[in-house]
């Protein structure tokens, strides 16, 4: 805290040494061989590596270049690059119009994802498959950019993400090891590079040093992205190559221990820069507020693409995660008083328990081939290997006293997933109607082994856990040595095996110069799964149809129908089989860009009806997970959201959804446990999130960063059901955080406070007998130092 309030002092000092060095500045329009404008190309100044990126009506700044003669270079890593010389004088701006010698439909897959405004995004990434402005397509999709993601110091996956998105909440899954997303009522399906990796212990969740930006679609997406929930996706883009050289060293330091740094490299291995590189390296070890509480991760991510020819590329990606942490159920704490009646800092957890290892290896192979500028395959095969030994810390008995037997689980786990993607995209002219096609082919293998079948009493009667009094170091059995003499194959206690294919094909018809457009999709799944000695098989055909009308070029309104289809695991009392999710969604929407498309809002309405979801047995425990089957579930709401920059220099991220899911219909196996009307676990029935960030572009303190933000939940749902009406709702939760910065040239600091309030924030549920919460940290800081070069 000293350090930071120390900071804006030390920042007026160096901004003020600088302003002495006066600048000017080059703005101009990028423009293709259609004369079209370029969007999301970047522009770099030579002489300093000062880069800027077009928006989506080609232009571009260059902001504080020194005076003189200057070289911009535009580099396509297909194509010779394009120059320009201009002469900048200290305090003017100097014009510099560039022409590329290709259409701007065949640079896809070269450019920088995102544009000039950092916050906002106008299209998608290739591995969505959809193509088209944002503002066009008949869904609510939400695009998190890189530059949101650096301006608040997120870490990984699980680290904030999800206050950039409306009605998003996080289930706490084993502290920062997987994420567990939920949105409309349930949980979002986890996607990387556009396959489908859920599981149901994982992902482990993604690194942000190798993300470029995360794509959240709202509602059903199965038509284009294989079995999904009908409450959305989420989408991790990862970094691609450039062809601009340059590269960015990062150092961050926190509380609790926290030291972190990557390095980010990009650029060309060959002169003619058909074959590029992209290589992302992250080290980090990080404590907790609680003690013996540990994760510690290392990430390597290589990425090389080839140019085969003037229509074909090649990108080969491989990422490696690696983590070493404390026992997987640290972060909870028990009691049969009530939420937060232990100190925040509180653990159950011991010293002497041996580290979790978790080991993720993926691999991506795409082929990009353009046959015109009217047509393009992609082609894609992927490949997951995970590898978990680990152990969690659950109570067989939590005593009124406060005292507790505490047993420790094995959680050993490996998965397997395998996938292949075929798609066609095409955009013609048929008379007076624009068709963007879709149609394609998805396969895919997924394979789960588990053993929590090893339980090991750390407590015994009469020598209980005391949580008012507690000792550590010494449980009354000691500490346990896991058996793992023999193969996960041979002791695993839970096997989960799938297969499925998919065919698909959409058409988007345009009407009256595109101003109207007309979707109508359909795709047929099937699906073969066997789980812990179950066989199924199911196959559907869910059809789509959407309506988009264009109100003047900044504006649109939208209607979506659409059907979802996901067969299930889980262990049913009675030895029964899950039947699969079967859903519907109705969506309603507004779109809406200001200020010239620098800030772009959606207000949605939807109502999504599912059948057969499957929640958690509030009778069960780890090593008998069992699950029940609802009979129907009903999610409803409005969702806002708005990011991009509302004036020079201030951006920002808001939205607000206001959320109701519940029990739609009974079943007659669970209609006494969870009846009619009952509200679904997971969720915020309101959720209003915003983050600004305020840069000085002039005056002595140019280049100095303000930034603030706040989370609010109310109406919060526990994480599961229980076998009577909860006792003890969740409390609202608000969070306030806010940072500053400071960039000049290659240089950039970033300072952030969060929960500055020093809150005792947590989320957790009524489990019958007890209460159980996970606890968030108190005020913490984190400051980072970044290097472009």
């Amino acid at each position: 805290m000293k350090f930071l309030i120390a900071l804006p002092a030390l920042l007026l000092f160096a901004a003020h040494s600088f302003a002495q060095e006066q600048t000017g500045r080059i703005t101009g329009t990028v423009m293709d061989a259609g004369n079209n404008p370029a969007a999301g190309i970047t522009v770099l100044l030579e002489a300093s590596g000062k880069t800027a990126v077009t928006g989506e009506n080609g232009i571009f700044v260059l902001k504080g270049v020194p005076p003189g003669v200057h070289t911009l270079r535009i580099s396509l890593p297909r194509h010779r690059d394009a120059r320009k010389t201009v002469t900048v004088t200290a305090g003017e701006t100097a014009h510099a119009d560039m022409r590329l010698a290709v259409p701007a439909a065949t640079l896809e897959g070269v450019t920088v994802t995102g544009s000039r405004n950092g916050f906002k995004a106008g299209k998608t990434s290739p591995s969505l498959r959809i193509e088209g402005p944002l503002r066009d397509i008949p869904q609510n999709i939400q695009v998190v950019t890189g530059q949101v993601l650096t301006s608040q110091q997120v870490l990984s996956m699980s680290d904030g993400v999800i206050r950039n998105v409306s009605g998003a909440t996080r289930l706490e899954h084993w502290g920062d090891l997987y994420t567990r997303v939920n949105a409309r009522g349930s949980r979002l399906s986890a996607f990387r590079n556009g396959v489908n990796i859920t599981s149901d212990w994982g992902p482990l969740d993604e690194d942000m040093s190798f993300v470029d930006h995360i794509e959240f679609v709202k509602g059903p997406a199965g038509f284009m992205m294989s079995n999904g929930e009908p409450s959305g996706i989420y989408n991790v883009v990862t970094k691609k190559p450039t062809g601009v050289t340059r590269g960015t060293a990062t150092l961050t330091l926190g509380s609790f221990d926290l030291y972190r740094a990557t390095l980010d490299l990009d650029g060309r291995l060959s002169r003619d820069g058909r074959l590029l590189y992209r290589l992302n390296l992250m080290g980090q070890n990080k404590n907790s507020f609680r003690d013996y509480e540990f994760n510690n991760r290392f990430s390597i991510a290589p990425v090389i693409s080839y140019q085969l020819d003037d229509k074909t590329l090649l990108t080969a990606e491989y990422t490696y995660q690696h983590v070493r942490m404390s026992d997987l159920g640290s972060a909870y704490v028990f009691s049969t008083e009530g939420y937060a009646t232990l100190p925040r800092d509180f653990t159950f957890s011991e010293p002497g328990l041996e580290p979790n290892h978790v080991g993720e290896h993926s691999a991506f192979l795409n082929l990009q081939h353009r046959f015109n500028t009217h047509w393009k395959l992609t082609a894609q095969a992927a490949h997951f290997d995970d590898k978990q030994v680990a152990s969690d810390i659950w109570p067989e008995a939590v005593l009124p006293d406060g005292k507790a037997i505490r047993d420790l689980y094995s959680f050993d786990a490996a998965l397997k997933n395998s996938f292949g993607q075929v798609f066609l995209n095409g955009n013609v002219q048929t008379g007076k109607v624009h068709h963007r096609i879709l149609t394609g082919v998805d396969m895919g293998t997924k394979k789960e082994l588990y053993d929590w079948g090893q339980i090991f009493p750390l407590d015994s009667a009469g020598a209980e856990f005391d949580s008012k009094h507690p000792v550590y170091g010494s449980p009354a059995y000691g500490y346990p040595q896991i058996d793992r003499s023999s193969s996960l194959d041979q002791r695993a206690v839970s096997r989960i095996n799938q297969s499925y294919t998919g065919l698909y094909f959409q058409d988007e018809l345009g009407f009256w110069d595109n101003k109207v457009r007309l979707t109508l999709a359909g795709r047929y799944t099937f699906v073969r799964q066997s789980s812990d000695g179950e066989q199924i098989t199911a196959k559907k055909f869910t059809p789509r149809a959407g309506l988009s009308v264009s109100l003047g070029k900044q504006a649109s309104v939208y209607a979506l129908y659409d059907q979802s289809f996901l067969p299930q695991t889980g262990v049913l009392r009675g030895g029964k089989t899950p039947k699969p999710i079967t859903g519907n969604n109705i969506e309603l929407g507004l779109k809406k860009d200001w200020f010239g498309s620098r800030l772009s809002t959606t207000l949605s309405l939807y109502r999504i009806i599912k059948n057969n979801e499957l929640s958690p047995d509030p009778t069960s425990t780890p090593a008998e997970p069992y699950s029940l089957q609802l009979g129907q579930s009903t999610a409803e709401g409005v969702e806002f959201e708005a990011r991009g920059e509302i004036a020079a220099g201030l951006s920002i991220v808001a939205n607000y959804a206001y959320t109701d899911s519940y029990v739609s219909k009974e079943t007659e196996d669970y209609g006494n446990i969870v009846k009619k009307g009952t509200r679904i676990a997971g969720f915020a029935k309101h959720d209003a999130n915003a983050w600004l960030v305020y840069r000085l572009h002039s005056s002595v303190l140019k280049g100095l960063g303000i930034s603030a933000g706040f989370n609010y939940q109310a109406g919060r749902s526990t994480w599961s059901w229980t076998t009577e009406p909860s006792r003890e709702n969740l409390p609202d939760y608000f969070k306030l955080d806010a940072g500053l910065s400071w960039e000049h040239r290659q240089l950039t600091l970033t300072a952030n406070v969060f929960n500055i309030l020093n809150t005792y924030l947590y989320s957790g549920a009524d489990y019958g007998n007890y209460y159980y919460w996970q606890a968030e940290a108190p005020r913490n800081l984190r400051f980072s130092v970044a290097y472009r070069f």
